[in-house]
């Protein structure tokens, strides 16, 4: 069955456009007939076969987090209703606005259809279905537990989403504090400095050496600013080539982790990733190796990676997992032994998510306080800034003041 994109007009003479799905372009232009929609474009998009992924992309825009998040706990619902999957399936397509997840969804639903299981069909859709989405999917099919896993992976999803968010909410104003401030000095340097020299120049006065490296600073940018912005964006090409590299990305990874006071934030943000991961995972019915796997894939940090594959040689070897934890020298102590109480208690799921939830937390708190003390210190850059060109434009205005 494929897929087919139409341009339409309704029985109201109202123009419409939508997607639907049939075994031919006849079989779409009849049925879209008997919804009394009469086509005037009909294009097929993509059939059940290779390719689906790449044709659900591009001009279609991206999926969220958030639309994925809305999309799996409506599924979980509906089997929790007792909704076959297919059928709960035909739903979510009818539901989703999203034009991209809409015909990927079409293209899972055809495929569980015919026969596939609902997690290597979201498999063929990586941009949409993330490796551990699908993998506790897996394990929820296996185990027949898929609306609690569906339901644990839509918590876990949120928290994500509604941390995130937060931290980019927080980090929101020092971003248009800076802006203002790049604002008011370019226009100062740009508009208002180069006037007060024509006005300087006419009277042939000495001027204060904090004028003349004003004026110097302005004639440089005024003339070279194309350089400048080229030089910009070669750095930052640059950096990102060199990131790309194995080598480069081993080390930018390295450097954010000891960077001084954001390095033990994004250490923090690693380990809650970590352990709400691997004990989402563990509760869904992965085995610790499985997950140790899975969970690798998530922390996009080279440093703490190469870390873990020692963590999966010692916990193959019949170690406790709190024990490589340890050695690897990364992980915080009072994670290490929540983890080792859980491990003795049989409750290393649990504990695992309360370390996950306490180091969220502690972000969010961490995050607050940083920002609460950028605040001022922006407002003090930009006071410093802005009143050092002042007083470099109002200096010569004294001393001709004084001289009349």
């Amino acid at each position: 069955m494929a897929v087919y994109e139409y341009r339409a007009i309704a029985k109201t003479g109202k123009k419409v456009k939508g997607i639907v799905d049939a075994d031919s372009a006849s079989a779409a232009r009849r049925k879209l007939r008997e919804q009394e929609l009469y086509p005037t474009d009909l294009s097929a998009t993509f059939a059940r076969a290779e390719g689906a992924e790449k044709a659900a992309g591009g001009a279609l825009g991206r999926v969220s987090e958030r639309d994925v998040v809305v999309l799996t706990r409506q599924l979980a619902v509906l089997i929790r209703a007792g909704m076959p999957l297919a059928q709960a399936l035909t739903a979510l397509v009818e539901q989703t606005s999203n034009a991209r997840l809409r015909k990927t969804v079409y293209d899972v639903r055809d495929k569980v259809n015919a026969g596939a299981r609902l997690a290597d069909a979201m498999a063929d859709h990586p941009r949409v279905f993330s490796e551990l989405y699908v993998n506790m999917v897996g394990a929820g099919e296996s185990s027949g537990a898929l609306e609690q896993v569906l339901f644990r992976l839509t918590d876990m999803l949120e928290r994500h989403v509604r941390m995130r968010n937060r931290i980019l909410a927080s980090l929101a104003y020092p971003f248009v504090m800076i802006l203002v401030a790049i604002g008011v000095v370019t226009f100062l340097m740009l508009a208002v400095v180069p006037k007060i020299v024509t006005m300087f120049k006419r009277q042939k006065m000495d001027l204060p050496a904090i004028t003349d490296a004003l004026i110097a600073t302005c004639n440089f940018v005024g003339k070279w600013w194309w350089a400048i912005l080229i030089a910009i964006v070669a750095m930052y090409g640059l950096w990102r080539a060199w990131v790309a590299r194995p080598e480069g990305r081993r080390r930018w990874d390295k450097f954010k982790l000891r960077m001084p006071l954001f390095g033990r934030l994004y250490l923090k943000m690693i380990c809650a990733r970590f352990a709400r991961t691997l004990g989402t995972m563990l509760q869904s019915g992965l085995t610790m190796m499985k997950s140790l796997d899975v969970v690798k894939t998530v922390l996009q940090n080279r440093i703490v990676e190469e870390a873990l594959d020692d963590v999966k040689s010692g916990v193959r070897r019949g170690r406790d997992l709190a024990v490589p934890l340890r050695e690897t020298g990364l992980f915080p102590p009072i994670m290490l032994h929540m983890v080792d109480l859980g491990e003795r208690s049989g409750e290393l799921e649990s504990m695992l998510l309360t370390v996950a939830d306490t180091y969220d937390d502690d972000v969010s708190l961490t995050v607050e306080a940083l920002v609460s003390i950028i605040e001022p210190l922006m407002i003090v850059f930009m006071a410093v800034i802005v009143g050092t060109l002042v007083i470099a434009i109002l200096l010569p205005i004294f001393q001709m003041s004084s001289g009349m």
